[in-house]
């Protein structure tokens, strides 16, 4: 069994696996809560909604970088519990404003700010931990299947909130991911890494920033890393701008309601389930560069859809289908970029370079919510969706003619079995 199933004579990895497992499908009905609150309950426009999509990622911006520093100096696994407890901590906060007729899109602002900086703790710590749990060989298999986690949660996440914030309303359910990061919390305690977490030379006198030149430099000068690095922050920019859109245009502009709203997104993790499934097959096949390439342009594919849609079952047919679509491009892409990306990244640059591709990522997202949100309400949804398309394509043109095209794995990580 362990020959054919590798990971499964990893014990704190598989701790690991179902903590994150368990955050997954709290967080997969919050992020549906919290959009559905802002837009229903509190009649957001879409450009608050582009702004709320702003304030859970802006700490990434600001204190990104330095948190990268901070996470290579210290221990991963007391970083992962902290910030689990203090999660769930502020989301209490949501549903018990509401009870109190408290709530405002101002405080859920605020709410939203401060659980966005505990989540960037949480995944710089979160990204660089699976190389003290698995040998390297097994990475990629290691982050595929963290990937499948996430796509189911994901699939049924969307669902649930749908049906909970129907029976419940949006602040209510916002209780369910509370309760999911107490669990993990717990389960992350009794995770016992394989090798050392702390970085070498953690001895020695740090610089601040001489450490984030270094991480950005490593990312940056690097030349498949490079272009990998910058097209993502484009991708985040427009997947910002999509999401902002997105929210009122199925809700208020098509008028399909909470659940089906949630339908719609179900498919996005079903498409993910299969794409992370078949993950190492196409890394396999197509080797690292050609296979996200190729997954990449699945998405400009995928959104090309969703403007064509009407408020009738066609209409939820291509929304379900471009979600899919889009779903899978994620699911193929995501395991085998996580793990040529700590594969080739040194241990004493992990959570720099983490922290470094996420915080710029996230920064793009706090740029594009917002501008997706002003172009839906000054030309309409319609227009702002087209412009997603666009970018997106522009997106995939420039990596697939970068260097980026001849990346590869070292030391052949992927014919590992997933």
């Amino acid at each position: 069994m362990s020959r054919r199933f590798p990971l499964l004579g990893y014990p704190a990895y598989l701790r690991f696996w179902l903590a994150d497992a368990v955050s997954m499908v709290g967080s997969a009905v919050t992020v549906l809560a919290l959009q559905t609150v802002a837009a229903l309950t509190l009649g957001a426009s879409n450009t608050e909604l582009g702004l709320l999509q702003s304030a859970r990622w802006l700490p990434y911006l600001l204190f990104g970088l330095i948190v990268g520093v901070y996470v290579d100096r210290r221990r991963r696994q007391p970083l992962l519990i902290g910030t689990d407890f203090a999660r769930a901590l502020v989301l209490l906060l949501i549903p018990i404003a509401a009870e109190l007729d408290l709530l405002s899109l101002p405080l859920l602002l605020v709410i939203v700010f401060v659980f966005g900086a505990l989540s960037l703790v949480y995944d710089a710590a979160h990204q660089s931990f699976p190389p003290s749990l698995v040998p390297a060989p097994l990475l990629t298999s290691a982050y595929a299947r963290l990937e499948q986690s996430s796509a189911v949660a994901q699939t049924g996440g969307p669902v649930l909130a749908g049906a909970l914030v129907k029976l419940l309303g949006g602040p209510l359910a916002i209780l369910i991911d509370a309760a999911s990061y107490l669990v993990s919390g717990i389960l992350l305690a009794t995770v016992r890494p394989l090798q050392p977490e702390v970085a070498p030379g953690t001895d020695q006198p740090r610089n601040l920033r001489r450490e984030i030149r270094e991480g950005l430099s490593w990312v940056y000068r690097n030349s498949t890393l490079g272009p990998l690095a910058l097209t993502s922050h484009l991708w985040f920019f427009f997947q910002g701008a999509f999401t902002a859109v997105y929210v009122n245009y199925v809700l208020k502009t098509l008028d399909m309601g909470a659940f089906l709203f949630g339908v719609t997104y179900a498919f996005s993790g079903i498409g993910s389930v299969v794409g992370a499934t078949a993950s190492g097959w196409v890394g396999r096949r197509l080797g690292v560069g050609p296979a996200i390439i190729a997954a990449g342009w699945l998405t400009p594919i995928a959104y090309l859809l969703i403007p064509l849609a009407g408020g009738d079952t066609t209409g939820l047919v291509l929304l379900c289908a471009g979600q899919f679509l889009f779903g899978l491009s994620i699911g193929i892409d995501s395991p085998i970029e996580m793990g040529y990306r700590q594969s080739i990244t040194p241990s004493a640059l992990l959570g720099r370079m983490n922290a470094t591709m996420r915080s710029v990522n996230r920064a793009a997202i706090v740029i594009g919510a917002p501008v997706g949100g002003l172009l839906a309400d000054f030309f309409g949804p319609h227009w702002a969706l087209w412009f997603v398309v666009v970018g997106m394509a522009v997106k995939s043109v420039l990596l697939q003619r970068s260097e980026f095209r001849h990346a590869r794995l070292p030391d052949d990580d992927l014919e590992v079995k997933n």
